[in-house]
């Protein structure tokens, strides 16, 4: 590894350890109490997906060259920010392991380690560097996806916020992971005769991997907090129909208004006006929280990152 990337990536490390211990040293909200450790882990991320996904964004806009050429084409800074990200996810498999068993971040961690292996290949040889940064456009996606999961922790689902991000999570995954994928899933296969056998078959297993887990969690998104958040329709026909509606597993709710206040939207909570009946808000909508072991991204820090 050139000296230059092993500094960047040692400091990176360094750094990103540090910002999680500073954040115990801050509160952290009431909501997100009982999961402290998880809230931390998941704001170190945001601040990664944030950088370097605006670097890789910025980077490819003032040199496109990295991405015609994305073997030898870069420029010095674009190899120092990918030997950042690498630095980032050795710090967050570092904690990871520290604070959950293997049986619970098993897919995180074979995520990390086929990032960090693909990552490092550009940095030790100076090459594959515009594939890297490529790669790191899905930390895009992985900004939303991770305040996605910090709106769970802090319990402000359903709220707007949490729908707008929501939205923005699905919409940034098919621009800026989905995309990118398939873009460099072919050019790796357009290229396989001219790069060695070895690394054809980490890339394209880093691909395989990112890709089906993008794939699931943007199917599970879309189910979990577009299409199970809709009230059920009335039943017509029903004389009780007018003022009445069922949930999702056919008990029916009552109201004697034709809307709920933009208030009772918000919370959730179920509320009564004075002098009428009590309202029923229960929704159809089931747990927004991810599958086991999951996490936005390259993302699914995702997932989140970069090959990630």
């Amino acid at each position: 590894m050139a000296p230059s990337g092993l500094l960047v990536t040692g400091a990176s490390f360094a750094a990103f350890r540090g910002l999680h211990w500073g954040l115990q040293l801050l509160p952290t909200p009431g909501s997100a109490a009982q999961n402290r450790w998880k809230w931390r882990n998941i704001c170190v991320s945001l601040v990664h997906s944030l950088l370097t996904g605006a670097g890789a964004l910025l980077g490819l806009s003032l040199y496109p060259q990295m991405a015609a050429d994305p073997i030898h084409g870069h420029p010095p800074w674009a190899l120092l920010l990918v030997a950042f990200s690498v630095g980032y996810f050795l710090a967050d498999g570092t904690d990871l392991l520290w604070n959950q068993t293997l049986g619970q971040a098993w897919d995180l961690v074979c995520h990390h380690a086929l990032v960090v292996s693909c990552l490092s290949t550009a940095v030790l040889s100076g090459h594959y560097v515009g594939f890297s940064v490529v790669s790191l456009l899905l930390e895009l996606n992985s900004i939303f996806l991770h305040l996605r999961q910090l709106l769970l922790l802090s319990r402000q689902a359903p709220s707007l916020a949490f729908s707008v991000t929501s939205w923005a999570a699905l919409a940034t995954l098919v621009l800026f992971r989905l995309v990118p994928l398939g873009w460099m899933s072919l050019w790796l296969f357009q290229q396989c005769h001219q790069i060695p056998l070895a690394l054809v078959i980490l890339g394209g297993t880093g691909l395989a991997f990112v890709g089906v887990m993008s794939i699931s969690l943007g199917v599970h998104i879309l189910v979990s907090d577009v299409l199970r958040s809709r009230p059920c329709p009335p039943i017509l026909g029903n004389k009780e129909a007018r003022g009445t509606r069922t949930d999702c597993d056919g008990e029916a709710i009552t109201r004697d208004d034709s809307t709920l206040s933009l208030k009772d939207l918000a919370s959730g909570s179920s509320s009564a006006r004075p002098g009428r009946g009590k309202t029923n808000t229960r929704r159809c909508s089931s747990s927004m929280h991810y599958p086991p072991g999951t996490r936005p991204g390259l993302g699914f820090q995702y997932l989140s990152s970069s090959s990630s």
